[in-house]
């Protein structure tokens, strides 16, 4: 549908002239399948350096590995009715445009702002960890990473998703090496150390509740790889590429995730690991392997750049499509002379630094990036359902196996981890609600008032409703 020359309101909706979205569009054909792949492992390849052994302080090692097992196959059923409905739909709205909701855009918002503040946190550490700037407060490198890459998504999509490529390639160079050096430490035995609590056995040590609050560790060992198609409007065959990128992102980062949940704990003990700073590093160093943890350590920081990299490039993409939909202020979706979003990129990249300096813990951040993620979960699996529902002979790129039995089991596992959250930190999960209440009630009072009814995924939802009333 082209845009009208002039401002117009039809059914009560406004609509907005080829001004308004020349002024608020993407650069397309910058990114192909293999740059897609990369991102999505790139959203997520930091949560296997740091952040997951957590969970095995709070469940034991066999906790964590079926909270690993129980998200990961949360995350594998909703990918792929993500893979089919990025498939139908290409938007930079991605999950909220799948949906159609306020609720789930914001909620993909919160996550997204939030991930670079708590993978921030985790750099500082290993940057002091290195020694590489002695006597510099954590703020400052926090500060230096966020005007930094923040400042080369500002040249455009593709620049930046080659660089995150290449950072990309760096990481996993690290997750072999730490692979290939921990193995032969491997004992069995070492998996099962922790002293289990009254009642308890040393299998589940903390029993059922300690699994419970090992799920969100689990999630964020996938956190964020939802996030692939918000490059949606930037690739260059969407419906080939989206499906391609996504479901070879979340296959690689199953086998990594495995491996460095066995290898870890097996190798310096699940006690060790569940205590860890940078666990990887510190794992190595434990069972004697000094110099291979001084590389892995070096060239493990471009796992949480990668990360911290990719995440900045999603939450502008969502502040983007919020924004150019009417959802959010519409200054937020001006795009530059390069077609980034230049305003949303300096907006959030803003918020997340105030947010990792104010905070200051990753672990607690981390929760918080987790509860709003899977309040998205839960709409995007949702939408999943009622799409095949009502539209099932909508042209897709890509089938989801399975169809809605598979999305509705990781339906019910999103509802889980949401009420995991609370058990391992409810104030900061309370926090993260009040922030996504607020901006609903933004919603409620202003903004469903002031949406654009040609922007791409109101189109969407329009054509939806106008084929319900025709049946």
């Amino acid at each position: 549908m082209t845009p009208p020359s002039d401002v117009a309101v039809l059914n009560g909706v406004k609509t907005e002239s080829r001004e308004y979205f020349e002024r608020r569009s993407l650069k397309k054909g910058a990114v192909s399948w293999v740059l897609l792949m990369s991102l999505g492992i790139a959203y997520v390849v930091s949560g296997d350096f740091s952040g997951w052994n957590f969970g095995i302080a709070y469940g034991g090692w066999l906790g964590m590995v079926i909270a690993f097992v129980v998200m990961g196959a949360m995350y594998l059923f909703m990918v792929l009715g993500l893979a089919e409905m990025s498939s139908a739909m290409p938007t930079a709205g991605a999950g909220y445009g799948f949906v159609g909701g306020a609720l789930t855009g914001f909620a993909i918002l919160i996550e997204y702002t939030i991930c670079p503040a708590a993978i921030s946190t985790f750099i500082a550490s290993y940057v002091q960890a290195l020694n590489l700037l002695p006597g510099v407060p954590a703020e400052a490198i926090i500060a230096f990473f966020f005007i930094v890459f923040v400042g080369i998504h500002l040249l455009g999509a593709g620049e930046a998703l080659k660089i995150v490529f290449g950072i990309t390639a760096i990481a996993m160079v690290a997750l072999v090496a730490f692979f290939v050096g921990m193995a032969p430490h491997f004992e069995a035995a070492n998996l099962f150390d922790i002293a289990p609590a009254a009642g308890n056995s040393v299998w589940l040590p903390f029993g059922f509740e300690g699994v419970l609050a090992a799920l969100p560790f689990g999630v964020w060992l996938f956190l964020a790889i939802e996030g692939v198609p918000l490059a949606a409007e930037e690739s260059a065959n969407p419906k080939r590429d989206l499906p391609r990128g996504i479901l070879g992102a979340i296959g690689v980062l199953m086998l990594t995730g495995a491996l460095v949940v066995v290898l870890t704990a097996g190798g310096a003990g699940a006690l060790f690991a569940g205590e860890a700073g940078a666990p990887l590093v510190d794992a190595l160093n434990e069972v004697g392997e000094g110099s291979l943890a001084v590389f892995v350590n070096y060239v493990g920081l471009a796992g949480l750049v990668a990360s911290f990299f990719s995440t900045v490039f999603s939450g502008s993409r969502q502040a983007f499509a919020l924004s150019r939909a009417g959802y959010l202020p519409k200054f937020l979706s001006i795009t530059g002379s390069r077609k980034t979003p230049y305003i949303a990129l300096l907006v959030l990249g803003s918020i997340g630094f105030i947010l990792a300096a104010f905070v200051g813990h990753g672990d607690i951040l981390l929760n918080m990036a987790v509860f709003a993620a899977c309040v998205s979960y839960a709409m995007m699996n949702l939408s999943h359902i009622i799409l095949r529902k009502k539209e099932p002979n909508m042209e897709r790129g890509f089938v989801a196996p399975g169809g809605v039995v598979l999305t509705g089991i990781s339906f019910v596992l999103s509802l889980v981890a949401i009420v995991s959250t609370f058990v391992v930190d409810s104030f900061a999960a309370g926090c993260t609600l009040v922030v996504m209440v607020v901006l609903m009630a933004y919603f409620f009072l202003y903004s469903r008032k002031h949406l654009v009814g040609n922007a791409p995924e109101e189109e969407f939802a329009a054509l939806q409703a106008a084929e319900s009333e025709l049946k």
